[in-house]
């Protein structure tokens, strides 16, 4: 059986990633207290509904009144069952202050604290939820992922077949955006050679063939990709042997449109050779 625990902060996604995970074929349930999951578990195990052998439920504050201790159910029930996996989503605080004054809904934790402000909730939240995080095989970061981004790396998470231990997760990114803060290892493209100079190439993206053409035309491009991946050849076997699930590598440049995207294709064509499960995201080529 699979079994997946989505769980996290407020207004980062939880929701949308468990509508994703319904559309693929799991069976879901929202907002269940960390007290009942092994009886869910029970439940779904012993079902003859082969629906029930795929199955993700959201964990988070809304589910009970000790939601201090949240993490220590989560933690045992993870101890006891060898097949659940833990998907952690987070955002930058500003952000979810802003969907949820889009949004003009309550914090779930505005009511437990004295002036009831949004942006003390989250940050009252945040510090709850280290130890959870720190349990977590994925993390996801929504601050600038669009809807259907979100979807994008959630089924490539979960559509495919799970049994391969490790996910690299390639991500091209613009500095000028922010660092991911999902990312595991951040990998600097800026010093190679840049098609935005280039009139003809400026408009362009690097899933265009004639800018990944001039990127990887260059000697200093080539020799730092065969430096790059003598490093990842090295070190991914051993975060793979410390039980890593997924490994987020951060690829960027200055705007995250030529030179980041280029080298995260290579990136991922490499490690698809060598037979690992890759994904691939350009955070900030439509922007």
């Amino acid at each position: 059986m699979e079994f997946v625990i989505i769980t996290g902060m407020s207004g980062a996604g939880k929701t949308s990633a468990l509508r994703v995970l319904e559309d693929i074929g799991y069976y879901c349930v929202d907002n269940i207290p960390a007290s009942l999951l092994n009886m869910l578990y029970t439940l779904c195990s012993k079902s003859d509904d082969k629906s029930m052998q795929r199955v993700a439920v959201v964990v988070d504050v809304r589910g009970t009144e000790n939601y201090k201790t949240m993490h220590v159910g989560i933690e045992q029930f993870k101890a006891a069952h060898k097949d659940i996996k833990i998907l952690f989503f987070d955002a930058k605080t500003d952000l979810i202050v802003m969907r949820y004054k889009e949004t003009r809904r309550r914090h779930p934790l505005s009511d437990r604290l004295k002036d009831g402000l949004i942006s003390d909730a989250v940050d009252f939240e945040r510090a709850l939820l280290v130890p959870v995080k720190n349990l977590a095989d994925y993390t996801i970061d929504t601050s600038y992922m669009s809807n259907k981004q979100l979807r994008e790396r959630v089924m490539s998470l979960f559509m495919e077949d799970t049994s391969q231990a490790l996910t690299l997760t390639f991500m091209s990114f613009g500095f000028k955006f922010g660092i991911p803060l999902e990312a595991d290892l951040i990998i600097d493209v800026r010093c190679l050679p840049n098609p935005f100079y280039i009139p003809e190439l400026k408009n362009l993206t690097g899933l265009d063939k004639v800018v990944r053409d001039y990127v990887l035309g260059s000697e200093d491009t080539q020799e730092f990709l065969r430096r790059t991946l003598s490093m990842l050849d090295f070190s991914v076997p051993l975060y793979l042997k410390e039980g890593k699930s997924e490994l987020v590598v951060g690829i960027g440049c200055t705007g995250g449109k030529h030179r980041s995207i280029t080298v995260a294709r290579e990136l991922e064509h490499h490690f698809l050779d060598l037979g690992y499960r890759c994904v691939i995201q350009h955070r900030d080529v439509a922007k």
